[in-house]
C-alpha cells in the first residue's frame, strides 16, 4: 500500500545519483507508506528514503530533484508528474500533522516549565535534562542525530560508501533491526562503535577490514544497540550542553551549534559502558547471531568474556549466516576508492 489511499501501487522510473561524483543510474521508484524505495535490475534494493525527511532541491522546476537530506549529496530525478505530485502531497500531509502537535507541545512545554520552575524542581540540572530527553519525539531525535553526525564528520572524515558494500551493510542493518541509512562506517575518530540520538550507530572501518568473521561486526553493533537502550544518548548530550542550552531546546526545539560541536568532540573520547548481559544475550538471540565470535574478539583467551561464551543463546552450527562470503568481501572494501 502507498501513503495515499487512492493508489494501491505507485511506481515510476527515476535517475539516481548516489554521490555527487557518481554517474546517474536508472532505477525504479516505489512510493510506500512511509518510505521511497529505489530498486535496480532484478528488483535489487538500492536505497530506502524516509518520506518525512525527503527534500525537494528544485521546487517548481522539472524534472523534480529530490534528496534524502538537505545536503543533497544523494539525488533522485523524477520526470513523472503524478509521482512528483504524490510525494509533495505526502510531505504536505506530514507537515500539517506535525504543525498542530508542535504548537501544542510548545505551549505545554512552556506551561510545564513555568509550573515546575515555580515549584523549584528545575533548580536541579539533572531534572531538566531528564525532562527534555523524555519529551523529545523520535523524529526530533533523528534530526539531532543527523546534526551531531555533521559535526562528527569533521573528525571522522566522510562516510565510507561503495555500492556492493552498501548492499551488504543493508543486510546487516535489516538483520539487526536498524534503518539502513543509520548504520554508518567511518575511517577514523571512533575506536570501535558509537551511538547517536535517533538510532545512528557509527562503526570504525577497521572492524570490517581487519576481521575474518562478519559475526564479530554484528556483535559489536548489537552491543552498541544495548548501550543506546540502557543509556539514553540525549541525556548525555543535554548533560554536556548544560542548563542554558537545554532550556533553549525546550522553548525553541533547537540545540545551539556550539553545543553540538563541543559534544561531538567529547563523545568520541568517552569510555564505553559495559552492556547489561541479560538483555545483550536477548539481542543476540533475537537476531539469530552467535555471541561467541564477538566474545573472543573482545578477549582472545575468552577468560574475561566467558559469560558470553557459556551463555551463548545461538549455537555456532545452527544459525543463518548474516552474509555470504562474497557479500562479506564486498563489505570489507567499503572504504576503498
Amino acid at each position: 500500500m502507498t501513503a495515499l489511499s487512492e493508489y494501491e501501487r505507485l511506481e515510476t522510473e527515476g535517475l539516481w545519483r548516489e554521490t555527487p561524483d557518481a554517474q546517474l543510474r536508472r532505477v525504479i521508484v516505489s512510493v510506500g507508506d512511509t518510505t521511497l524505495v529505489l530498486t535496480g535490475n532484478a528488483d535489487t534494493p538500492l536505497a530506502h528514503w524516509s518520506l518525512p525527511a525527503i527534500v525537494r532541491l528544485n521546487p517548481g522546476e522539472h524534472p523534480a530533484v529530490f534528496s534524502p537530506s538537505a545536503d543533497g549529496d544523494e539525488t533522485l530525478e523524477i520526470d513523472e508528474e503524478l509521482v512528483v505530485t504524490a510525494i509533495e502531497r505526502v510531505k504536505r500531509a506530514i507537515d500539517r500533522r506535525r504543525s498542530q502537535p508542535g504548537r501544542l507541545r510548545l505551549i505545554l512545554t512552556v506551561a510545564s516549565l513555568t509550573a515546575v520552575i515555580a515549584l523549584s524542581v528545575f533548580w536541579l540540572p539533572q531534572a531538566l535534562v531528564g525532562y527534555a530527553a523524555r519529551i523529545t519525539p523520535e523524529i526530533k531525535r533523528a534530526e539531532i542525530g543527523e546534526s551531531l553526525l555533521t559535526q562528527i564528520r569533521r573528525v571522522t572524515g566522510p562516510v565510507c560508501s561503495q555500492p556492493e558494500a552498501n548492499r551488504a551493510l543493508a543486510q546487516i542493518a535489516a538483520r539487526l533491526g536498524i534503518e539502513t541509512e543509520r548504520l554508518i562506517v567511518v575511517r577514523s575518530g571512533v575506536a570501535t562503535t558509537k551511538h547517536l540520538p535517533g538510532g545512528f550507530i557509527l562503526l570504525n572501518s577497521s572492524l570490517v577490514e581487519d576481521t575474518e568473521d562478519p559475526n564479530v561486526v554484528a556483535g559489536y553493533i548489537i552491543a552498541e544497540q544495548q548501550r543506546a537502550a540502557q543509556d539514553d544518548p540525549l541525556v548525555a548530550l543535554f548533560s554536556d550542553a548544560g542548563v542554558t542550552s537545554t532550556a533553549r531546546f525546550l522553548t525553541s526545539g533547537q540545540i545551539p551549534v556550539e553545543a553540538l560541536t563541543d559534544y561531538s568532540e567529547t563523545l568520541l573520547t568517552l569510555p564505553m559502558e559495559e552492556p547489561h548481559i541479560e538483555p545483550l544475550l536477548d539481542r543476540f538471540r533475537t537476531a539469530n547471531i552467535p555471541a561467541t565470535p564477538y566474545a573472543y574478539a573482545l578477549d582472545i583467551s575468552g577468560e574475561t568474556t566467558l559469560h558470553l561464551i557459556e551463555a551463548d543463546p545461538v549455537a555456532m552450527t545452527a544459525y543463518v549466516p548474516i552474509l555470504s562470503d562474497g557479500e562479506w568481501v564486498a563489505l570489507q572494501e567499503i572504504c576503498q576508492g
